[in-house]
């Protein structure tokens, strides 16, 4: 998918992304619903029933609440908490709002869930070269883009990525260059080693294991004795040692390029030219990738952070441009453009396929 594989990179010269978002679910629903934001926000079922917690905002987290505890305890915990029910279609449209942020410094984009993503930006080129400041540029895109907060990790291998992304939560950065990666993992406590769970961390205590330095000690042959299989992986860890590639595996089911205002628009004339604009880009995209599409979304997002789209699907593939904004027309009658303050236009297009040699000509000849 990505062209021939190459020969991997020296495990100490790659950059390595970890994006973990803040409270993702609660977040989100703070964000759509503004009265939320401030007040102790629990996703999940109710705490009348047999429920659970899913997700949690940081308010509610000052109670001692966590995800998977029984909704009827963080309700006990804290009586003022406010529950709603999770609405998986939006955090998964969010999730593929963050891949067109992560695609746009690189192809190889691991997502670990909804909420969380490797990147390998070894090859990228933006901001110097320098990951810390792509990391930065990143958090900085999704707060700005999707008003949204995100945590970052930056080193040389995945392993230590994940653990500097969840140093400095919420929307902090932290990075761990390799010539710090042995002091920092000797000083580590074993419950924060990514593959160390409850049942691990107790056996491991009982065994003197409390830290990363202790971890150390063991030799490879006596953590297998001890832990099976997982004893090499907890012998390289320890010694900063992770060679696990960044493996993109998601296809793309959509395309498409938003625009954020730094002011609210409701001219109609400006609407229709940033439309035609994204109709462009968009276009481009579709062309870059050898691809077409039959299905055009337009997204809004009002002054109010009140999002909707609209979607329209054709019997013939998407070949121009004004395919695009010919459709666009039938689709703005049914938002509030033009009267309604709006804050962000988006564009995307899905049902894709690989072009053919003649569709792609065609689309040249336009």
């Amino acid at each position: 998918m990505n062209g021939p594989v190459k020969a991997p990179m020296p495990a100490r010269q790659r950059k390595i992304i970890h994006i973990d978002m803040d409270a993702f679910f609660a977040s989100v629903e703070q964000r759509d619903k503004p009265d939320l934001q401030g007040h102790p926000v629990i996703v999940g079922g109710k705490p009348d029933s047999r429920g659970v917690v899913a997700a949690c905002s940081y308010e509610a987290r000052q109670f001692g609440i966590h995800s998977a505890m029984p909704s009827a305890h963080a309700k006990r915990l804290c009586p003022e908490a406010i529950f709603v029910p999770p609405r998986f279609n939006a955090y998964r449209d969010v999730s593929q709002q963050l891949h067109d942020i992560f695609s746009e410094f690189t192809l190889l984009i691991e997502p670990l869930s909804l909420d969380e993503a490797y990147l390998d930006v070894s090859a990228c080129q933006r901001q110097q070269g320098s990951a810390t400041l792509i990391a930065k540029e990143i958090i900085g895109r999704i707060n700005q883009e999707l008003n949204l907060s995100a945590s970052a990790g930056v080193s040389y291998n995945k392993f230590l990525a994940k653990i500097a992304s969840d140093m400095d939560k919420p929307g902090g950065l932290y990075v761990i260059k390799p010539e710090q990666a042995q002091a920092f993992i000797l000083g580590l406590p074993v419950r924060k080693f990514f593959g160390v769970g409850k049942v691990t961390e107790k056996k491991m205590h009982q065994l003197g294991i409390h830290t990363g330095a202790d971890l150390h000690k063991w030799t490879e042959p006596a953590l297998l004795e001890k832990f099976g299989k997982s004893g090499s992986y907890y012998f390289r860890i320890a010694r900063g040692i992770d060679d696990r590639p960044v493996r993109n595996q998601r296809q793309r089911k959509s395309i498409g390029k938003e625009i954020t205002f730094g002011s609210d628009i409701v001219d109609i004339e400006e609407i229709n030219s940033h439309l035609q604009e994204l109709s462009l880009r968009v276009m481009n995209l579709l062309q870059q990738k050898n691809q077409t599409a039959r299905t055009l979304t337009l997204k809004v997002k009002y002054s109010d952070f009140t999002q909707i789209t609209r979607s329209i699907s054709f019997t013939d593939a998407i070949t121009h441009a004004t395919d695009i904004t010919q459709a666009l027309s039938e689709l703005l009658t049914k938002t509030e453009l033009g009267h309604r303050p709006c804050r962000l236009l988006g564009l995307s297009v899905s049902n894709l396929n690989t072009s053919t040699t003649s569709t792609i000509e065609q689309l040249r000849l336009f």
